[in-house]
């Protein structure tokens, strides 16, 4: 994955502020209180600042025509104001690209993880072939912030927004980035975030995905997939393993052992308890958080014959499995 190439948050100046670590960097990890900022965004009140992420649009008269060629999702007809989510797959049916999208009427707007909007683009660029579309960089002018479910917040005016059942990403422009962190307070952390996203069982390329993840693996199939949709790039895989109903492996939602301090990392190795620390791996962690009612947990892609019952261990933790996707 690239290296984000843009700035620092001026909000990692707020008190208390810990920058987060990789693939957040440039953004607060928190502001000195996970559980706090946590149980924050749960009721609906304050924001995160998601400004690292990358921000990508495309205008021109065909531009919801010619992205419904390219991605996952049916955008033909995409009304003004309706959130989606969409993905770029290989030829194989691998994904390579995760797009969170709105369209105004005039423009559609895009997040994507932080550094990949530069392999995007140039992707995009060469499909233009004959369309009438622009597609730019809006990195450098635009920030996202995320409003969580709930929130009250106004949004400022004329900042488009993108709102979902999780809640509202704005697009706004970075120079005011400080004055909405002013009215909108308190600033919650990506960890706090991080935390109700697995909480919630929501995917993020970059994190469940590797090199070899198809759709079906992390139940992207309901929400960034349209089966009924023709061509694009990596159909034949999707429509086969949905036909077939087995794809190789299967996103799983671990509650870990509380008595352990150290959490398991990104890539940190999945085995079922009873063969043991020193057992064959089956999976490996993709994301591990801290709830302020959970405790620690986890989510993790594991073969898909591993039996639903079973507990396992996330890089020696003991872990009890709950069903995201079904074998």
């Amino acid at each position: 994955m690239e290296q984000p190439h843009h700035r620092a948050s001026p909000l990692l100046s707020l008190p208390g502020a810990v920058a987060a670590e990789a693939p957040d960097e440039g953004v607060a990890a928190h502001y000195g209180d996970l559980f706090r900022e946590q149980r924050a965004l749960a009721d609906g009140t304050g924001f995160v600042d998601l400004s690292h992420r990358g921000v990508v649009t495309v205008t021109g008269d065909d531009r919801l025509s010619w992205l419904h060629l390219l991605l996952t999702q049916h955008v033909s007809e995409l009304p003004p104001g309706r959130a989606t989510e969409a993905l770029i797959l290989s030829a194989h049916g691998h994904i390579e690209h995760a797009l969170h999208l709105v369209d105004d009427g005039a423009t559609t707007w895009a997040h994507v993880e932080p550094g990949t909007e530069g392999a995007l683009i140039a992707y995009l660029e060469s499909m233009k072939f004959f369309y009438r579309v622009e597609v730019a960089d809006a990195t450098d002018d635009y920030a996202v912030v995320h409003l969580p479910a709930g929130s009250i917040a106004e949004t400022p005016e004329g900042v488009v927004v993108r709102e979902t059942p999780y809640g509202r990403d704005l697009f706004l422009p970075r120079a005011g980035l400080e004055e909405f962190a002013r009215s909108h307070g308190p600033a919650a952390g990506t960890l706090a975030l991080e935390a109700l996203r697995v909480e919630a069982h929501r995917p993020r390329f970059g994190m469940e995905t590797d090199h070899r993840t198809i759709p079906h693996e992390l139940g992207w199939l309901d929400t960034a997939v349209h089966l009924q949709k023709g061509c694009y790039r990596g159909q034949e895989t999707v429509a086969r393993v949905h036909n077939l109903g087995r794809p190789p492996r299967r996103l799983v939602f671990l509650h870990l052992d509380g008595s352990e301090v150290k959490l398991p990392g990104h890539g940190a190795p999945v085995r079922l308890a009873s063969d043991g620390p020193d057992g064959r791996q089956l999976g490996f962690v993709t994301t591990s958080a801290r709830h302020h009612e959970l405790g620690p947990i986890a989510l993790a892609l594991i073969k898909r014959n591993v039996p639903v019952d079973a507990t396992l261990l996330a890089d020696g933790t003991a872990a009890a499995q709950e069903v995201v996707v079904e074998p």
